[in-house]
């Protein structure tokens, strides 16, 4: 019978058992599954994260398929957390997999008790909802690590994709969009923290041809095209930020 050994030989092999162990320890928490958080994810699991809480208030739709790892034509109208726990659960039943149907927000906040975590991940899409993360999770204790995806839509070259410290960004508009935001507001993050980005802006070349029906979750940055290999990318490098974290401190 399979069991986590032979799931994470090849890990063991490259980390070594101790670090391996460190990684089963840690606990991580992503908000927003869908094309970067879904694959995040799914890569943390992968590697050996046994404790991971998911948070996303969408259901899967048709227009999802494209680039979210557990969107298939037989997962939609499924809730999405619940589809991804599936999948991960597939991959390995050990896991503690919580699944939230639900959004963070200023006022929601405190449900999430983000101290308690190792690793905070901000995949959210509301420009409001990723500002307030932000200031929370940078004025949490040092022990909690936070990281952000910026914006993944407009995008085609997978060489551009790269991680720096959110104030060194240059070319997003969301980041452009989430520094305003904070000095309008008079309210910056309490600590630096790391950013995956890509400064490519592509222009969107089609029309609306399919309604895309999310939960009502506040206006969005915007819904422009986007591509699976560039939301993996994001999701991949968010996961490794992570994963070379606990590698570097286990050294």
């Amino acid at each position: 019978m399979t069991d986590e050994k032979d799931i994470f030989n090849r890990t063991e092999r490259l980390v070594g058992k101790a670090i391996l162990e460190e990684i089963s320890r840690k606990q991580v928490i992503i908000f927003g599954i869908g094309g970067v958080g879904s694959w995040c994810a799914e890569s943390l699991v992968r590697s050996g994260i046994r404790q991971l809480t998911i948070v996303d208030a969408d259901n899967v739709c048709a227009t999802n398929v494209n680039r979210q790892s557990m969107a298939t034509m037989k997962t939609i109208g499924m809730v999405k957390v619940d589809a991804l726990k599936s999948k991960l659960l597939d991959i390995n039943p050990q896991a503690e997999i919580k699944a939230i149907k639900g959004v963070y927000k200023a006022e929601t906040r405190d449900d999430f008790q983000l101290e308690r975590y190792d690793y905070v991940v901000d995949a959210i899409d509301s420009l409001e909802c990723k500002k307030e993360l932000i200031l929370h999770a940078t004025s949490l204790p040092s022990h909690v690590k936070f990281f952000s995806s910026m914006g993944a839509a407009l995008k085609m070259d997978p060489t551009l994709v790269e991680a720096d410290e959110f104030w060194n960004v240059k070319g997003c508009p969301l980041a452009r969009a989430l520094r305003q935001k904070f000095k309008r507001a008079h309210m910056f993050p309490k600590r630096k923290f790391q950013v995956v980005y890509s400064p490519e802006v592509l222009p969107n070349l089609g029309q609306d041809v399919v309604n895309d029906t999310t939960a009502d979750i506040g206006p969005k940055a915007s819904i422009n095209g986007t591509m699976a290999h560039i939301t993996a990318i994001f999701g991949f490098t968010l996961a490794g930020l992570i994963l070379q974290d606990i590698y570097q401190k286990g050294l």
